[in-house]
């Protein structure tokens, strides 16, 4: 992905969180999804960030109870391979 399509991406990125609490990134594998993540976190500095990756396994065991962990957490919250744990799905619907 070209420098210029991604900060195309990154202003739809933020476009997207001025209007919706929860903001997905879809595509086909190795399609830049993650790339284009860390690239909005890098933005976002000023901000708490909370990054988990689901196909880290430390992670994953985190989810086990995914409400228990993402509750008390404020601010922005990335979850990557989210579709290993599709009961999240329910707790972030708008």
């Amino acid at each position: 992905m070209n420098l210029q399509k991604r900060n195309q991406y990154l202003e739809r990125i933020e476009f997207s969180f001025s209007v919706n609490p929860v903001v997905a990134l879809l595509g086909p594998r190795q399609c830049g999804k993650t790339t284009l993540a860390r690239s909005y976190i890098m933005q976002r500095q000023t901000h708490k960030v909370y990054y988990f990756d689901l196909e880290d396994p430390e992670d994953f065991v985190l989810f086990e109870n995914p409400k228990l962990i993402l509750a008390p957490l404020k601010g922005l919250i990335i979850i990557d391979e989210i579709q290993r744990v599709p009961e999240i799905f329910q707790l972030i619907s708008v």
